[in-house]
């Protein structure tokens, strides 16, 4: 038996329970890791609640880092003791969880675990969006959203590493202290941002939003954006966004809408470890850094997601059991 994260039912962070369950049992191409620490994120909130359809009872969360416990019998990458990570797990809420070897992403002797468990989902979230789904080049003015959370940092660092101008938007004085730490060329609050966004480019709009709030800020978002701008809706933070008439799309000129998911980034082998080898390279040579907000007993799960619900959180939380 070890511990254990259940949702038993769709609710608010309270049917969260904290329990004795069964130690899994590798298949043959899984491994069982020692979770050093599992990321809470907001996918795990709206799987909870009932938004993301799901079979309950279930174990949440999938990211973790950790150390391989066991490997089933055609597992030839990993061996008992290595240190890996991952985004693509399920059960990352527990003391233990069975991984899918093809899913592993080693972790380098130089990255602290924490720190690896900490990269993983935000951190490729982060590298796809700039990387892939709109491609930013140097010049180009980007707005993003929520500068201060575990997307937001990484994100406006690897902007800047691209040459984008940043502008960026927070909900108070320290979160604003922190995303211009992360290199955020303007930061800007919430009320108001679209007026703001257009007297910074000089009327212009910027050339892409990554828009993780969602309902609060989707109206002002495609606002921002000059014609054939792109906006890029990856989360709801605030609350999933209403049916849209896409005829808007035309009005405010041409614009493009997309709503990305990590997992359709992560289609092969390679592109998994192109996009983790040059995040984890990134913070061996210490040109990323991975902010850990705040850290939680994996038995305050409840309250971790709470937290970060209210967005009383900054960078990563993490679950350690």
């Amino acid at each position: 038996m070890h511990k254990a994260i259940v949702v038993p039912q769709a609710g608010g962070p309270g049917v969260l329970r904290y329990e004795d369950v069964d130690l899994p049992v590798p298949g043959p191409n899984e491994l069982l890791v020692k979770v050093a620490a599992a990321g809470v994120n907001f996918i795990d909130t709206y799987q909870r609640s009932g938004v993301y359809k799901m079979d309950y009872p279930f174990i949440p969360g999938s990211e973790a880092a950790g150390t391989v416990v066991s490997a089933g019998l055609e597992v030839a990458a990993f061996r008992e003791g290595d240190h890996v990570a991952t985004a693509e797990g399920g059960g990352a809420y527990s003391e233990y969880m069975l991984l899918d070897a093809d899913k592993a992403l080693p972790v380098p002797p130089g990255v602290d675990i924490k720190v690896a468990a900490a990269l993983p989902l935000q951190g490729i979230t982060a590298h796809y969006l700039c990387n892939s789904t709109y491609p930013v080049q140097s010049g180009e003015t980007v707005l993003t959203h929520a500068g201060a959370g575990g997307v937001g940092l990484l994100l406006i660092q690897l902007l800047k590493a691209k040459g984008a101008t940043v502008i960026t938007t927070v909900s108070s004085d320290e979160k604003a202290e922190l995303a211009a730490g992360a290199g955020a060329d303007h930061v800007l609050r919430y009320d108001g941002f679209a007026d703001r966004v257009r007297e910074l480019t000089d009327g212009r709009g910027v050339d892409v939003v990554f828009d993780g709030v969602g309902k609060a800020t989707f109206d002002g978002s495609l606002a921002s954006l000059h014609p054939r701008g792109m906006m890029v809706l990856f989360g709801g933070a605030s609350g999933q966004v209403p049916p849209f008439d896409i005829q808007r799309l035309n009005a405010l000129g041409s614009l493009y809408l997309t709503r990305p998911t990590i997992r359709d980034y992560l289609r092969s082998a390679e592109e998994r470890q192109w996009r983790a080898r040059e995040l984890f390279e990134m913070v061996e040579a210490g040109t990323l850094d991975v902010r850990i907000g705040a850290t939680y007993p994996l038995a305050e799960a409840a309250q971790a997601q709470e937290d970060l619900e209210g967005r009383k959180t900054t960078g990563k939380v993490l679950l350690v059991p």
